[in-house]
């Protein structure tokens, strides 16, 4: 039997489960192949309409609909085709993806949803369009489900609870574009807005506002102050949520991983098993390093900046806290000796690798269940140190069998 495994390298969710396109069997001098789906469909998905193209095993037969991007017409196209469970449906990642693969799975199919950045046999296509692209995906899964690179959905639930994080992160960001404007209008007016931060910032700049610019920022205060309630609000839901998910005081240990980076990292990871190792979480996270070799050539590429990017954004902003204003500790000497180096973006390149290895830390707490200990080398040489000066003291057992002469 052939399997294609949907388990990959880069960063991008894994499945722990195979699929098995085809069986092999031989027949004397003659090779049979068998495959395991008679249909294998592919889905363009657009806002309003989606195109399929159906695509028999042999390759011979063929057939294209299109239907509205609607439930009820995605679950009337369900109840046409014969045999669900000897279908394969192969979509791209995309807006739409999670829930519709939901529905499809539960309805009896097999779904593929391949990662969109992988998928350069689609979006580099001169003669590219709905059509186009949905017969390629059928095609593509029909030859190997690896070329899909495939991913995994997180569950609805834990969808659910993400959107609370990504919906703060939303108004934070507005808060921060209305506060550098505040400040910008200010500076503009020679006003000194070096004591007005973020904890102070409606008492502080309600100060030094000049007569002139009173009526231009009255708005915009009352907007951020709005904000910063709202903001407190989701603070207060995180909160709950890590009681939600106890496995945040696991990744939440180190220094600078407060409960928002700890709750995001237990949900977008959602399974630690799914990774064999740490390293693995950060290909997934898109904090490693692009690579582009060719004989005696390989260059030195930034970050594949792959996966979730509210995640990976603050892996970085607890990096910059642990490099910054953070006590000392293996991870903070780590990147200490990487900027050390010198070079215009050595700092730079040191946040991302303190990152990388923050990510790493956190999968190996929650594997292991350990407690964080921030001079975990010390320590460990400590006690290597100790074991080997009592191994030089103590005698060997054949000077201790020997009788001492009185």
């Amino acid at each position: 039997m052939s399997k294609c495994n949907t388990k990959s390298s880069v960063g991008t969710d894994v499945s722990n489960k195979s699929i098995d396109l085809f069986e092999i069997h031989v027949q004397g001098v003659q090779t049979v192949i068998k495959y395991n789906f008679d249909l294998y469909i592919g889905a363009d998905v657009s806002d309003k309409l989606i195109e399929l193209f159906g695509l028999s095993a042999d390759g011979r037969g063929e057939k294209r609909w299109q239907i509205a991007n609607s439930r009820k017409s995605i679950l009337e196209f369900c109840d046409s085709i014969q045999d669900p469970s000897r279908t394969l449906i192969a979509m791209e990642t995309g807006t739409h993806s999670a829930w519709q693969s939901e529905l499809l799975e539960k309805r009896g199919f097999k779904v593929v949803v391949g990662n969109a950045r992988k998928l350069a046999a689609v979006w580099m296509n001169k003669n590219k369009s709905d059509r186009e692209d949905a017969e390629m995906l059928a095609r593509l899964a029909r030859s190997d489900i690896k070329l899909f690179c495939p991913i995994r959905h997180i569950s609805s639930p834990v969808r659910a609870d993400l959107a609370v994080i990504k919906a703060r992160h939303a108004l934070s960001k507005s808060r921060i574009l209305l506060m550098n404007t505040v400040k910008g209008l200010l500076r503009s007016f020679g006003v000194d807005t070096g004591e007005i931060t973020t904890d102070n910032f409606i008492r502080e700049a309600s100060k030094v506002i000049p007569a002139d610019l009173r009526p231009a920022m009255t708005g915009m205060l009352a907007q951020i102050r709005a904000l910063q309630l709202e903001i407190k609000d989701y603070d207060r839901k995180v909160t709950k949520l890590n009681k939600k998910y106890p496995d945040t005081a696991k990744v939440g240990q180190p220094g600078g991983v407060g409960e928002l980076t700890a709750l995001a990292y237990v949900l977008v990871i959602e399974d630690p098993k799914r990774f064999d190792s740490g390293d693995r979480v950060g290909k997934y996270l898109g904090i490693t390093p692009k690579r582009d070799q060719s004989g005696s050539v390989d260059k030195q590429l930034g970050i594949t900046k792959e996966g979730n990017n509210l995640l990976r954004w603050l892996l970085i902003q607890s990096a910059n806290y642990i490099m910054g204003r953070g006590p000392d500790c293996d991870l903070r000497r780590f990147g200490e000796r990487i900027a050390a180096r010198g070079g215009k973006i050595a700092k730079r390149k040191a946040k991302v690798a303190v990152a990388r290895k923050l990510a790493k830390l956190l999968h190996k707490l929650w594997i292991t269940g350990e407690v964080y200990d921030p001079d975990y080398k010390a320590h460990c040489k400590e006690a290597r140190q100790k074991k080997e000066a009592e191994k030089r003291n103590t005698p060997a057992i054949s000077e201790q069998l020997i009788p001492q002469t009185v």
